[in-house]
């Protein structure tokens, strides 16, 4: 079941991982993060790579192998290199722009939408005439910056119909026709 966990993940130059008990800690340019392993998994530094095993073949335990295993595995990438989300404010009018951790929202509604970051996370805005407003984030965890991100599309989803909203750059939306393509067809 966890061909994942079975993979030792290797450790790249500037970056230190230390294990105490059961909780890891990574250490990077880009910041320090900690996470708790179940404490029937076990973690070793061996020869500039993390190797985890499991104490039986169990299903709990092969699944719980092969998440830590990518969790840690994505933390030497966040210390490392870090993780970056692209989004697009879509509409007519709709405006974002940063003021260091809060970000200010205009989505078409009666109000603006301010929108408080953790202090983990680094944002920026930009808008090009002709372009919707992009709003960029990045961030070592990419746990954090998941649910950021996705808490900031939530704010205003894309219409179905005209595609109006907040949307991750590239994200491929179905649009429907609408009342007047039914019409058309008679």
């Amino acid at each position: 079941m966890s061909r994942i966990g079975k993979l030792p993940i290797s450790i790249p130059k500037g970056v230190e991982v230390s294990i105490a008990k059961n909780v890891v800690k990574v250490k990077g340019p880009k910041g320090e993060l900690t996470r708790t392993i179940d404490p029937e998994i076990t973690v070793k530094v061996d020869n500039g790579e993390v190797v985890l095993t499991r104490p039986s073949e169990q299903k709990r335990h092969k699944s719980l192998h092969g998440l830590y295993r990518a969790l840690i595995s994505n933390m030497i990438t966040g210390v490392n290199t870090g993780f970056k989300t692209e989004q697009e404010v879509v509409g007519v009018g709709f405006r974002v722009a940063v003021q260091g951790q809060v970000v200010d929202m205009t989505l078409g509604f009666s109000h603006t939408i301010i929108f408080e970051l953790p202090k983990e996370i680094k944002a920026t805005a930009t808008s090009e005439k002709g372009k919707a407003p992009s709003l960029t984030l990045e961030c070592a965890d990419k746990e954090l910056l998941g649910l950021v991100s996705s808490k900031i599309r939530s704010l205003r989803k894309p219409d179905v119909y005209k595609g109006k909203g907040v949307r991750f750059k590239g994200e491929q939306l179905r649009i429907k026709a609408g009342k007047a393509a039914a019409g058309a067809s008679k």
